[in-house]
């Protein structure tokens, strides 16, 4: 049965990075700006529709999103079609928080430097990489996503990829969750037991800014994100990011994604 399924339904896996996929490229990711252009007016108070506080206006009027808040409510894009919309494709990992805010305030040299400094750093990491995952305190969204790359359809595994339960055999530090008081020591000692060299990426916009429950609600039992707690090397937004957008951060973390699939800010060049 099995045996006739397999040659009926044929190879299910996907080949990307490899190979382009369509589902991967229209993957919805956080809301943008698709304008440096836009403008709110004066009468209008568009920050008042992001309920994390993603939304920012300059005196000027200009308008910015911080995708590293965002936690896919569409409020903004439904209110405001003509100024906000949705980002879509795996490329949504950042190698800095500055670079999730859009229009954008990294500068191209700040990032080149990060860039050229991560990549010195993995550059041993090439055939067997291992993960080591720590929830401090999340939803749960961003486990499922996890562990779905380990079934037939992304299978990491293809890629040299595995899950380790030790973080003495880590390579990546994956957490997800806001950063609960309870979770941080547990977190630091995860962190201070991986061995060198060693990358750590917040997965989903609670582990990336706090969430909905992160400093903009004033919240007393989360932190603002993980990076107050360990050191962050990956940045990706999203509530949750689809196993695509967690492939693509582990692959730009190792300098693994083909130039095509890498955003053009993390190739430090101009925007």
């Amino acid at each position: 049965m099995w045996a006739l399924r397999g040659l009926r339904n044929g190879v299910l896996t996907t080949r990307w990075p490899a190979r382009p996929d369509e589902y991967a490229a229209v993957t919805r990711g956080p809301a943008t700006v698709p304008t440096s252009a836009a403008r709110a007016d004066s009468s209008e108070n568009v920050a008042a529709l992001c309920p994390t506080g993603a939304i920012g206006v300059a005196a000027s009027g200009a308008v910015r999103i911080d995708r590293g808040r965002c936690i896919l409510c569409g409020r903004c894009v439904a209110a405001r079609p003509d100024m906000f919309a949705w980002t879509s494709g795996p490329a949504l990992a950042a190698l800095s928080r500055a670079e999730l805010v859009v229009p954008g305030q990294e500068t191209p040299e700040a990032l080149a430097a990060v860039t050229a400094g991560l990549r010195v750093r993995t550059g041993a990491l090439r055939r067997s990489v291992h993960l080591r995952h720590v929830d401090t305190g999340s939803d749960g969204a961003e486990e499922w996503e996890i562990l779905a790359l380990l079934n037939p359809v992304y299978d990491i595994h293809r890629l040299g990829i595995f899950l380790t339960a030790s973080p003495r055999h880590a390579d990546i530090l994956l957490v997800t969750g806001p950063g609960t008081p309870g979770m941080a020591e547990p977190l630091r000692q995860t962190y201070e037991a991986m061995p060198h060299p060693k990358v750590v990426i917040a997965v989903g916009t609670d582990a990336v800014s706090g969430g909905i429950v992160g400093p903009a609600h004033d919240a007393p039992t989360t932190a603002g994100g993980v990076g107050d707690i360990v050191p962050v090397d990956v940045w990706l937004p999203g509530s949750p990011p689809s196993p695509f957008a967690i492939l693509s951060a582990l692959l730009l973390a190792l300098d693994r994604l083909p130039t095509a699939a890498v955003p053009r800010a993390s190739r430090g060049g101009k925007r």
